[in-house]
């Protein structure tokens, strides 16, 4: 695990958006979330009536919990709820539905930080982050050999961050239970856009604060993929336009700018992608270390970038960059040097494993299925990581919502939504700035606000690579307040049970200190 310090840019594909250009299948409107009437006290104290709200979804519903984390029982209430959204003239727009764990405090001891979390896509349910990162109960997936049918029972996390914060999970509309309750061209301009995704998802946190009475505790805001996008521009407004300060942040796999320069002319694309490649390589290898990495990123960042600048004419110079790269990276000499050494994505993940006859994940190109169209002149499967984990987070999340916690509701749950990813507006100037200037803004706005990004190395949906290609242009002032920390794996770096003990040490430090 590495450590540096820096504000990261220049990020890949969120969850979502590498599954838009396979094959798109029909998914139906999102149902269902409920909005929890107005009552005083904390959450944990949910009303018995009424059972339902006025449009007939469940009420906000609370069951008593307990997790065991490093020898220690906590004992926690569980809470699925809604928050409700409203126009300016009061009318109802859509509801946002959470699932939150509160640890029940003991007379006298000081309150306890809350931790905010959202994935990406956009379309993305929070369920990720939740079952298999930092919730207190979670299950394997996205990993070599896990199925889409392995059996979804809920186990204690011994990664949970719930040992240090509260932690609340939200979805976004469109995906669990949340849902617009406004027409299919509201939605979209009231919820399936980069600036009001972001004010109406900053909003949430604002009523959740005032609605549990939570407001004068340390806040931290975390985000996945997509979200990693989100949440620097959601810190900024809650900080500048709402009125409510984050503690910390903390961005995992994060997409945070989309522009990378055109490949025909600049070199970056192909320095973003290259690590990640030979991370997946050298860990096939059993030859994964930080200092094997270090040796990576500096022939990056140097003769390789040098030998993309200068071009073909200077033959030597890319002959020797394509043997370095094809030793790197251990792919077949003539793909490297028919590619110019430029190895694109999509292109390395049908080479990789094509004589085992098997496909490679664009989160982790070591997690494989096999390729059912291997004859195909391009692509035609979607990718193997986003096949196998629908099912069982689907399954254990509607189970733990509906039979653990008892919100009982017959709609659809949308772990991840296809609908959302299509229908979400990329044509905005928004999307295409990238989140780095909030960011940057509300870490110099504040200098008590610390952020923590994680990256696996295998990733090839959001590259590490991305952010430290940006280390140089951190402003001094602001480079004690931003870490990068890099961890074996893929997009989905948690779900491998060597990283949680890394993550936890690293989060923990975070809050306890800042």
């Amino acid at each position: 695990m590495i450590s540096r310090r820096l504000v990261p840019a220049l990020l890949l594909l969120s969850l979502p958006m590498f599954a838009q250009r396979q094959r798109e299948r029909p998914v139906e409107t999102p149902e269902a979330a409920a909005e929890k009437p107005a009552a005083k006290g904390p959450e944990a104290k949910a009303p018995a009536k009424p059972e339902t709200t006025p449009e007939g979804l469940p009420a906000d519903k609370s069951v008593a919990q307990t997790v065991t984390v490093n020898g220690k029982t906590l004992h926690y209430t569980a809470t699925v709820g809604t928050i409700h959204l409203k126009d300016a003239m009061g009318k109802p727009t859509g509801d946002v539905m959470y699932t939150s764990y509160v640890v029940d405090k003991e007379k006298g001891e000081a309150d306890r930080p809350v931790l905010f979390a959202v994935n990406g896509g956009p379309g993305a349910s929070s369920v990720y982050l939740n079952l298999g990162a930092v919730g207190p109960k979670h299950i394997a997936f996205a990993n070599e050999g896990d199925s889409a049918s392995d059996p979804a029972t809920l186990t204690d996390n011994p990664g949970t961050w719930l040992d240090f914060a509260d932690e609340v999970f939200i979805d976004p509309i469109g995906t669990g239970f949340s849902k617009s309750l406004v027409d299919d061209a509201e939605t979209r301009k009231l919820f399936y856009a980069p600036t009001p995704d972001v004010e109406y998802l900053s909003l949430v946190i604002y009523k959740w604060l005032v609605k549990n009475d939570r407001l004068l505790d340390k806040k931290y805001l975390m985000g996945e993929s997509y979200g990693g996008y989100r949440v620097p521009r959601m810190t900024h407004y809650l900080q500048s336009q709402i009125g409510v300060a984050m503690n910390g942040v903390v961005l995992v796999s994060p997409y945070l700018n989309p522009s990378f320069g055109d490949g025909n002319l600049s070199p970056v694309p192909w320095m973003i992608t290259l690590p990640s490649i030979t991370a997946a390589h050298l860990e096939a290898e059993g030859k994964l270390t930080d200092a094997a990495m270090q040796q990576v990123i500096g022939y990056t960042e140097g003769e390789y970038a040098t030998a993309l600048i200068k071009g073909p004419e200077d033959k030597a110079a890319t002959d020797a960059m394509i043997s370095k790269v094809t030793e790197m990276t251990g792919l077949d000499p003539m793909f490297v040097r028919y590619s110019g050494g430029r190895l694109e994505t999509g292109a390395y993940l049908r080479e990789v494993h094509r004589e085992k006859g098997e496909i490679g994940s664009v989160y982790d190109s070591n997690v494989t299925l096999p390729d059912p169209f291997p004859y195909a002149a391009q692509r035609e499967s979607s990718d193997p990581i986003l096949e196998s984990i629908v099912a069982p987070t689907t399954t254990a999340m509607v189970n733990f919502i509906t039979n653990t916690v008892g919100w009982k509701t017959e709609a659809r749950y949308y772990a991840l939504s296809y609908v959302v990813g299509r229908e979400w507006d990329r044509q905005g100037p928004a999307l295409r700035e990238g989140a780095v200037s909030d960011l940057r803004e509300a870490v110099a706005a504040d200098p008590k606000l610390n952020v923590l990004i994680v990256h696996g190395w295998n990733d090839l949906s959001c590259p590490f690579m991305g952010s430290l290609l940006t280390q140089n242009e951190l402003p001094a002032k602001l480079a004690s307040q931003v870490s990068v920390h890099e961890f074996p794996g893929g997009h989905m770096f948690y779900t491998r049970a060597g990283n949680e003990a890394g993550l936890h040490s690293l989060a923990e430090t975070l809050v306890k200190t800042h």
